[in-house]
């Protein structure tokens, strides 16, 4: 759990664990230190329209869990918990996300065509990132 939940402490680790095609790249100057009021900005494309996001860390608990939420981005809520469980010799890991997309029925209907699915992708991706990393059991 210290080692996988140290992988996730380093934020500079998120440009791997970010698809390619995303072309996620922070903007956040310098070696970030990850804590509870840790803001960390952001330029990614979706769908090749850019994309601006700044999040902040709003709990950290190592080795157990933290939460990022979006201060700016493309979402009206975004809130992302991260839990590090131990299962013996293997880790698990679960994220929880918790989001909203503007724009009323014109965001419903852009999550059903894109973001749910896009998202699972994304999901996908990190949890084989991880997995070549760690072993580790995702959800």
């Amino acid at each position: 759990v210290d080692e996988v939940f140290q992988f996730f402490a380093d934020a500079g680790n998120l440009e791997m664990l970010t698809p390619p095609w995303l072309n996620f790249e922070i903007l956040t100057p310098g070696r970030i230190e990850m804590h509870a009021g840790t803001i960390i900005q952001y330029a990614l494309k979706v769908h090749h329209l850019p994309v601006h996001w700044t999040t902040a860390i709003s709990e950290w608990n190592p080795p157990h869990e933290f939460v990022d939420v979006q201060l700016r981005g493309p979402y009206i809520l975004w809130h992302h918990r991260h839990k590090f469980q131990c299962l013996g010799n293997e880790t698990r890991m679960i994220d929880e996300i918790h989001y909203r997309l503007p724009l009323g029925c014109i965001g419903r209907a852009t999550h059903w065509l894109f973001v749910e699915r896009d998202l699972r992708r994304i999901f996908d991706y990190r949890a084989g990132i991880v997995e070549q990393q760690f072993r580790v059991s995702s959800t």
